[in-house]
């Protein structure tokens, strides 16, 4: 049974999305915001289109922030007909530290540069 699932999961008719997880609370349901961009047919100008989509996360594994891919399925629920296909990495930023490095590199070099200023006035 497990080969069927893996062959829908590569079939040619398949729709599959990529977005970004913005709510887990509901037990074995995540909801993905999925973003395009899409070309104005008159002025040409770039918008960009959202659309919230359901999805069924059978393991729970998922949190806020994650970046996944998502497959068209059959109807789960009233609301749900995609399901989790992958998870990637978090796409919130600092929740690595890598904002939070960045203020205490910032704050190192005011001290440093404030230090020769200190010097001069006391000579």
């Amino acid at each position: 049974m497990s080969d069927s699932s893996e062959t829908a999961k590569t079939q040619p008719g398949t729709r599959t999305l990529s977005g970004s997880v913005i709510s887990d609370r509901r037990d074995k349901t995540i909801t993905v915001l999925v973003e395009r961009s899409v070309k104005h047919p008159v002025y040409g100008k770039i918008l960009r289109r959202r659309s919230k989509i359901h999805a069924h996360d059978e393991d729970n594994e998922c949190r806020v922030g994650d970046r996944v891919t998502i497959v068209e399925t059959r109807p789960i629920s009233k609301q749900k007909s995609w399901r989790l296909l992958a998870r990637g990495a978090t796409a919130l930023p600092g929740v690595d530290g890598g904002v939070d490095e960045g203020v205490d590199e910032a704050a190192d070099e005011n001290d440093a540069s404030a230090t020769p200023a200190d010097e001069e006035t006391s000579a």
